[in-house]
């Protein structure tokens, strides 16, 4: 089983970050599986880096932001991909600031609904005083 603490505070095992950030293992797998994680293995145990923490933490983000793994693991590609190479780098602002204006959009979007709940929520209390 993986669950056995590692000595080194930058490592970590696959129970640690699942616990750390309530996933399940086989969540971090199969992300290990779609290449975004690369721990490397002492025997059968998977030992996580920083990097492998921190990659997990904007996966996760990446999630919850509407990113697909795909762009995911293309974002991580264009990060480690040659910095000194300009097609690399406009790909990858390319691809960010269409993320930017997608993300964008969704807040105005979720500011009009916020405004409209607000306004309903308003309606029923006014109507739930007539009540009382």
């Amino acid at each position: 089983m993986e669950t056995k603490a590692l000595s080194h505070d930058e490592n970590y095992t696959i129970s640690q970050l699942a616990q750390e950030f309530d996933v399940t293992l086989r969540s971090i797998r199969f992300y290990e599986d779609q290449g975004l994680l690369k721990p490397k293995r002492h025997g059968k145990t998977r030992i996580f880096s920083r990097q492998d923490r921190a990659r997990l933490i904007l996966i996760l983000r990446g999630k919850r932001l509407g990113f697909s793994l795909m762009e995911i693991q293309e974002l991580f590609n264009l990060y480690d991909a040659d910095s000194n190479n300009k097609k690399q780098l406009q790909t990858m602002l390319n691809t960010v600031q269409a993320r930017q204006r997608k993300l964008k959009q969704q807040q105005n979007d979720i500011d009009l609904i916020m405004m409209e709940l607000n306004a309903a929520e308003r309606r029923c209390y006014k109507q739930l005083a007539k009540f009382e």
